[in-house]
């Protein structure tokens, strides 16, 4: 066990320390008389819970663009539930109102909230294709192609990956989609907050407010309203009876308040990130250091700015994470919702990374909280704990962040 009391938190793409705006908002809650009030309730209270309620929605709405409506907002306790309730409810959605398309095509590197349903789906009578993605972690249009059809009733592919930060096709996937008369649906819990969203013409989107610095425990999916949907909760007719029970207006605010002080200076934000993300990939992955990226194009449009994706071959993951620990660096091998399996990553393998590469792998995760005096640090025990575990050949053997694939 280590004795350290301080932390440089690394992990933001597993959960992102709460911002202040957030923090207040739910202070302020705590502190106003609406406070505890359900917002479901005639009285005058319950009116102004509700009235708060629809201003957080309305807030998630202008963050999220895309000609998404307030209405379209429905909250939810987090992603998993929101990619659940959307790929169940829009595939039966589909089928009810053309009984011929009974096909659900999902991505192979989507989170585990979404890939683990496909043997529920089979089960009530849907067949499951998976779209794979290219080495780069790409999932292209000529690939979604290949499996669409007549018979599709839903395609989902995540927006960004949550492991390698690789950002989607998303236009041009869901414009295939629709000329197919299948519904898309898009997991951007990893993209919203991050980057500008090109949601115009997507039928469905999850977002959570933990991964931009909101409570745990929240979240919304968004389900345009021309889109057929079959609920799959029951009990009451809160938020259109696609999700109901009585909502959580504390969370909500804090939602909306991290989203509105994620998304204030997106662009700018997204410059600042994405260069501090390159000076970590061009140090951690200089000649000789033995650590390579887990794709050819770690920086631009097509990334996240702030997911580094590398890959230690010859050491495991496990090593690493609890290497860097012990040193106050606090990282993940990817997902944090599968980090107990002793697998290589789903999404790294769906890729053709090697098993032995994949098995090295590491993601470091942050937004403009982190100081470049932070990674600065991260980098150096990385680099010192590869160089105290890697046999020296092993290193020199390691190649450039762009020579590795030719």
């Amino acid at each position: 066990m280590t004795s350290r009391e301080t932390y440089t938190y690394l992990d933001y793409a597993a959960s992102a320390p709460l911002r202040v705006e957030a923090l207040e908002a739910e202070r302020a809650y705590d502190a106003s008389r609406i406070a505890g009030a359900n917002p479901n309730s005639l009285h005058t209270l319950g009116r102004e819970a509700a009235r708060a309620l629809d201003g957080a929605r309305r807030d998630l709405a202008r963050c999220l663009g895309g000609g998404i409506r307030p209405s379209d907002v429905v909250f939810t306790s987090g992603g998993t539930e929101s990619n659940n309730l959307a790929i169940m409810g829009l595939a039966e959605g589909a089928r009810e109102r053309d009984r011929h398309r009974k096909q659900v095509v999902i991505s192979a590197i989507e989170h585990d909230s979404a890939l683990d349903l496909a043997p529920l789906l089979r089960d009530r009578g849907f067949e499951v294709g998976i779209a794979r993605p290219n080495r780069e972690g790409v999932v292209t249009p000529e690939e979604l192609a290949r499996l669409v059809g007549p018979q599709t009733a839903l395609v989902s592919v995540m927006y960004a990956n949550n492991e390698t930060g690789v950002v989607q096709p998303i236009q041009g996937l869901c414009k295939l989609a629709h000329d197919a008369g299948a519904t898309f649906h898009t997991d951007a819990v990893q993209a919203f907050g991050r980057i500008p969203l090109e949601l115009v013409g997507v039928d469905s989107v999850s977002i959570a407010a933990h991964k931009i610095g909101g409570p745990v425990g929240v979240g919304a999916l968004v389900v345009r309203g021309r889109v057929p949907f079959r609920p799959q909760n029951f009990g009451g007719g809160q938020e259109r009876g696609i999700r109901p029970g009585t909502q959580d207006v504390r969370g909500a605010l804090a939602f909306a308040a991290a989203a509105c002080a994620a998304c204030a200076d997106l662009e700018g934000t997204r410059t600042l990130v994405a260069g501090r993300a390159e000076a970590l990939y061009r140090r951690l992955c200089a000649d000789g250091t033995g650590i390579v990226p887990t794709t050819r194009a770690t920086l631009g449009a097509d990334r996240l700015p702030g997911v580094v994706s590398v890959m230690v071959p010859g050491l495991d993951s496990e090593t690493l994470v609890l290497g860097l620990d012990e040193a106050g660096f606090e990282v993940s091998a990817g997902s944090a919702c599968s980090s107990g399996s002793l697998d290589p990553s789903h999404v790294l393998s769906a890729m053709g990374i090697a098993r032995n590469d994949a098995l090295g792998s590491l993601r470091i995760s942050f937004d403009e909280r982190v100081t470049p005096q932070d990674l600065d640090a991260f980098a150096t025990a990385l680099l010192d704990l590869v160089r105290t575990h890697l046999p020296h050949g092993r290193q020199a053997a390691g190649r450039s962040v762009t020579d590795r694939w030719e």
